[in-house]
């Protein structure tokens, strides 16, 4: 029996991959203190109640909603639910509780960047 020499010439290589696991979750297209980028919805903002109305029916939703209590802050989470927006239910309340009128426009913004106005 011979013996064959097997040097070996190469140690084998290990390649690490990583993988990025995306959460499909967007942040809002303007930030709540941008009530100045659109002028139009900034002067509708003189008239709280009409330009809620108008984004409630822009999301499918009884212009009444605006008169509930409550409503602009399940109406600013189902807007996030809808678009795929990073944040939470608590973020939603602190805005609509702090920044009612930033908030909205917010909303309003939001809907017509993402091409519903």
């Amino acid at each position: 029996m011979a013996f064959q020499s097997s040097v070996i010439s190469a140690q084998p290589q290990v390649t690490v991959t990583q993988y990025r696991v995306s959460s499909g979750l967007t942040d809002w297209s303007s930030n709540v203190c941008d009530c100045c980028e659109d002028c139009g919805i900034l002067c509708a903002s003189f008239l709280p109640c009409i330009l809620a109305c108008q984004v409630a029916q822009d999301h499918g939703d009884s212009c009444c909603l605006a008169c509930l209590p409550g409503a602009m802050i399940a109406l600013r989470t189902s807007l996030r639910s809808k678009y795929h927006i990073e944040g939470s239910v608590c973020d939603d309340w602190v805005v609509m509780a702090c920044l009612p009128l930033c908030g909205l426009c917010q909303m309003a913004r939001e809907q017509k960047t993402r091409g519903l106005k």
